[in-house]
């Protein structure tokens, strides 16, 4: 898997880079990253990578010379690799665009910067548009990092367990069910009984039904969007009776 990011300002990616398990499977070769500066690939002496926008208004624009010019650079290198712009206004990245994307080679991320990038460039050049939500951010490089975060942690290797990524939130379409560990009890709060209990089909039981009740709590747009089983369907019913009577 090849990330390749454009970006002002590559010393954003230092941590990524280096720690926790991003850094890990960079420094096993499972992923290659490579950052690319504008700035370099431009001509004037102050090495300009931005102007006013046409039809005034605040803010600044990224020229389109210095970004084709390190598009061209880039694709040089990875000429299979699609291009994904990041901005407010593109499709909201989910779970299912990370699988997806996991399965490729590779992707080039434009991390744009001030009032975004002139149109031209995107129409020419951006084969996607991505957001990770609806607000604004100051660039594009804290989308890149979170979305090459959500993909890397599905390739191959990556985690130490290969169900870590499988039982994930929104990978079967549902909220992920509670976790608990040691002590058994926390201030008077017990661990529920059933994941003490050895019993593995009541445990994948519960859990499934917990998720199914987390799910219709906090997200219930995704319930609609999936669809249940009978069994599933049951389950939930189970939890929102429990739930009901407990408040």
């Amino acid at each position: 898997m090849r990330f390749d990011v454009i970006t002002l300002f590559p010393e954003f990616f230092n941590t990524f880079v280096n720690t926790g398990v991003t850094g890990k499977a960079l420094r096993n070769g499972l992923v290659n990253l490579s950052l690319w500066n504008p700035r370099n690939y431009t001509k004037d002496l102050h090495r300009t990578v931005d102007d006013r926008p046409y039809g005034g208004g605040p803010g600044m624009l990224m020229l389109v010379a210095p970004l084709q010019a390190t598009l061209q650079a880039v694709k040089s290198q990875a000429p299979n690799s699609p291009i994904a712009y990041l901005s407010p206004q593109g499709q909201v990245f989910t779970q299912k665009i990370a699988q997806n994307l996991a399965q490729r080679s590779g992707t080039i991320f434009i991390a744009g910067r001030y009032e975004g990038v002139d149109e031209r460039l995107l129409e020419r050049y951006v084969d996607e548009e991505w957001s990770i939500g609806d607000y604004v951010l100051t660039g594009g490089e804290i989308p890149a990092l979170a979305i090459m975060d959500a993909v890397i942690r599905l390739l191959p290797g990556v985690l130490g367990h290969v169900a870590s990524a499988i039982e994930d939130s929104y990978t079967d379409g549902l909220l992920d069910c509670p976790h608990y560990t040691r002590p058994e009890e926390i201030e008077g709060m017990q661990v529920p009984k059933v994941l003490l209990s050895g019993n593995h089909a009541a445990i994948n039981e519960w859990r499934l039904q917990q998720a199914l009740g987390r799910t219709w709590l906090r997200r219930p747009n995704l319930l609609k969007q999936r669809g249940l089983s009978p069994k599933e369907q049951r389950l939930l019913e189970g939890f929102i009776s429990s739930w009901t009577l407990d408040k």
